[in-house]
């Protein structure tokens, strides 16, 4: 996989995304693009037409345990392996793996021994 070790994407998860996107729009100028979730929208933001900054999602369903803070989402190698490593080091893997999207890849919450929070995926 290229890109390995880049930051891929980050996202916001809050109970309520509403607000929040336009708090985000009025302080630092991001407009915010609907993203259907069912019956419900989480917000691509976009810094201009094409360039997106990044989201600000609901804290519901598979979201619903994320902590509410910007969480950056980093490519790894192989996610199994990664995860593995995260335990063996001393940090925890928070949650279950998730699917992203439809091109078969996962990502999956970890916490480092200090208590910082990351997605990584693979």
């Amino acid at each position: 996989m290229g890109n390995v070790g880049k930051i891929e994407w980050h996202d916001l998860t809050v109970m309520n995304a509403d607000d929040v996107k336009s708090f985000y729009e009025a302080v630092v100028g991001w407009k915010p693009q609907a993203l259907s979730m069912g019956d419900y929208d989480d917000y691509v933001m976009m810094q201009d037409e094409e360039n997106a900054a990044g989201g600000v999602c609901h804290a519901r369903g598979g979201n619903a345990d994320l902590p509410p803070q910007w969480l950056m989402y980093v490519n790894v190698e192989n996610l199994d392996a990664s995860l593995q490593a995260c335990v063996n080091a001393g940090g925890k893997i928070i949650g279950a793996k998730r699917k992203m999207g439809n091109d078969g890849r996962h990502y999956c919450l970890i916490q480092d021994p200090a208590g910082a929070h990351m997605m990584i995926c693979g």
